[in-house]
Protein backbone atom coordinates (compact mmCIF):
# COMPACT_ATOMS: atom_id res chain seq x y z
CA UNK A 1 0.00 0.00 0.00
CA UNK A 2 1.66 3.18 -1.17
CA UNK A 3 1.78 5.93 1.51
CA UNK A 4 -1.27 8.06 1.92
CA UNK A 5 -3.41 5.90 0.32
CA UNK A 6 -6.48 4.64 3.37
CA UNK A 7 -7.70 0.94 2.64
CA UNK A 8 -11.24 0.47 4.15
CA UNK A 9 -12.77 -2.69 4.50
CA UNK A 10 -16.58 -2.46 4.10
CA UNK A 11 -18.58 -0.83 1.18
CA UNK A 12 -21.94 1.02 0.90
CA UNK A 13 -25.16 -1.19 -0.28
CA UNK A 14 -26.14 -0.69 -3.91
CA UNK A 15 -22.77 -0.69 -6.04
CA UNK A 16 -23.37 -2.47 -8.83
CA UNK A 17 -19.94 -4.63 -9.52
CA UNK A 18 -20.68 -6.06 -12.89
CA UNK A 19 -22.81 -8.71 -14.42
CA UNK A 20 -23.04 -12.10 -13.54
CA UNK A 21 -22.92 -13.39 -17.03
CA UNK A 22 -19.10 -11.83 -16.35
CA UNK A 23 -18.39 -14.41 -14.23
CA UNK A 24 -16.98 -17.33 -15.18
CA UNK A 25 -18.77 -20.15 -13.07
CA UNK A 26 -16.43 -21.43 -11.43
CA UNK A 27 -14.39 -18.32 -11.46
CA UNK A 28 -13.32 -14.99 -10.06
CA UNK A 29 -12.66 -11.09 -10.09
CA UNK A 30 -10.36 -8.87 -8.19
CA UNK A 31 -12.84 -5.30 -7.15
CA UNK A 32 -10.95 -2.16 -5.98
CA UNK A 33 -13.54 0.29 -5.41
CA UNK A 34 -12.79 3.97 -4.10
CA UNK A 35 -14.72 5.29 -1.62
CA UNK A 36 -14.17 9.28 -1.08
CA UNK A 37 -10.58 9.46 -0.45
CA UNK A 38 -10.21 5.69 0.62
CA UNK A 39 -10.25 2.48 -1.44
CA UNK A 40 -11.60 -1.15 -1.28
CA UNK A 41 -10.24 -4.25 -2.13
CA UNK A 42 -11.93 -7.39 -2.39
CA UNK A 43 -13.29 -10.40 -4.74
CA UNK A 44 -15.79 -12.14 -6.57
CA UNK A 45 -16.46 -15.80 -6.33
CA UNK A 46 -18.77 -17.41 -8.59
CA UNK A 47 -20.06 -21.17 -8.38
CA UNK A 48 -23.13 -21.84 -10.49
CA UNK A 49 -25.21 -19.02 -10.19
CA UNK A 50 -24.10 -18.54 -6.38
CA UNK A 51 -21.43 -15.11 -5.89
CA UNK A 52 -19.87 -14.17 -2.72
CA UNK A 53 -17.84 -11.52 -2.07
CA UNK A 54 -14.57 -11.40 0.50
CA UNK A 55 -12.38 -8.58 1.62
CA UNK A 56 -9.23 -9.37 -0.34
CA UNK A 57 -7.02 -10.26 2.35
CA UNK A 58 -5.77 -13.37 3.70
CA UNK A 59 -6.06 -14.24 7.98
CA UNK A 60 -2.52 -15.29 8.06
CA UNK A 61 -0.75 -12.17 7.17
CA UNK A 62 -2.97 -9.65 5.77
CA UNK A 63 -1.32 -9.94 2.38
CA UNK A 64 -4.04 -9.91 -1.28
CA UNK A 65 -4.50 -13.40 -1.80
CA UNK A 66 -3.46 -13.30 -5.07
CA UNK A 67 -0.18 -12.17 -7.04
CA UNK A 68 -1.75 -12.66 -10.50
CA UNK A 69 -4.93 -10.37 -11.50
CA UNK A 70 -7.78 -12.38 -10.91
CA UNK A 71 -5.92 -16.08 -10.11
CA UNK A 72 -7.90 -16.66 -6.77
CA UNK A 73 -9.00 -20.16 -7.59
CA UNK A 74 -7.23 -23.76 -7.38
CA UNK A 75 -6.75 -25.46 -10.89
CA UNK A 76 -10.00 -26.99 -10.50
CA UNK A 77 -11.63 -24.02 -9.10
CA UNK A 78 -13.36 -25.78 -6.22
CA UNK A 79 -11.51 -23.35 -3.62
CA UNK A 80 -10.04 -20.35 -2.87
CA UNK A 81 -5.90 -20.57 -3.11
CA UNK A 82 -3.72 -18.04 -1.19
CA UNK A 83 -0.62 -17.62 -3.35
CA UNK A 84 1.44 -16.49 -0.83
CA UNK A 85 1.68 -19.45 1.80
CA UNK A 86 -1.28 -21.99 0.17
CA UNK A 87 -4.06 -21.12 2.38
CA UNK A 88 -6.96 -23.12 0.79
CA UNK A 89 -10.66 -21.69 1.69
CA UNK A 90 -13.97 -22.54 0.80
CA UNK A 91 -15.74 -20.41 -2.24
CA UNK A 92 -19.37 -20.92 0.22
CA UNK A 93 -17.95 -19.41 3.85
CA UNK A 94 -14.58 -18.33 3.08
CA UNK A 95 -13.15 -21.13 5.63
CA UNK A 96 -9.99 -22.06 5.71
CA UNK A 97 -9.50 -25.72 5.51
CA UNK A 98 -5.45 -26.05 5.03
CA UNK A 99 -2.69 -24.11 4.96
CA UNK A 100 -0.84 -21.54 7.76
CA UNK A 101 -4.42 -20.13 8.83
CA UNK A 102 -6.54 -23.70 9.25
CA UNK A 103 -10.22 -23.06 10.70
CA UNK A 104 -9.57 -18.69 9.93
CA UNK A 105 -11.80 -17.01 7.77
CA UNK A 106 -11.69 -14.38 5.33
CA UNK A 107 -14.07 -11.50 5.79
CA UNK A 108 -17.17 -11.61 4.11
CA UNK A 109 -18.30 -8.83 1.79
CA UNK A 110 -21.72 -8.95 1.31
CA UNK A 111 -22.86 -9.01 -2.64
CA UNK A 112 -26.25 -9.93 -4.21
CA UNK A 113 -27.40 -10.87 -7.49
CA UNK A 114 -30.04 -8.52 -8.88
CA UNK A 115 -31.69 -8.93 -12.22
CA UNK A 116 -28.56 -10.58 -13.57
CA UNK A 117 -26.32 -7.61 -11.74
CA UNK A 118 -23.91 -8.75 -8.96
CA UNK A 119 -24.42 -5.10 -6.37
CA UNK A 120 -23.30 -4.79 -2.97
CA UNK A 121 -25.46 -5.47 -0.06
Amino acid sequence: MTEGRVRVYSTPPGVTLCTLDALASPGARNVVLQIDEAFFHGFLVRVGEAVHGYVDRCPHQGLPLAQQLDRYLTPDGSLISCSWHGALFRPSDGLCVGGPCTGQRLTPWPVTVERGLVKTA
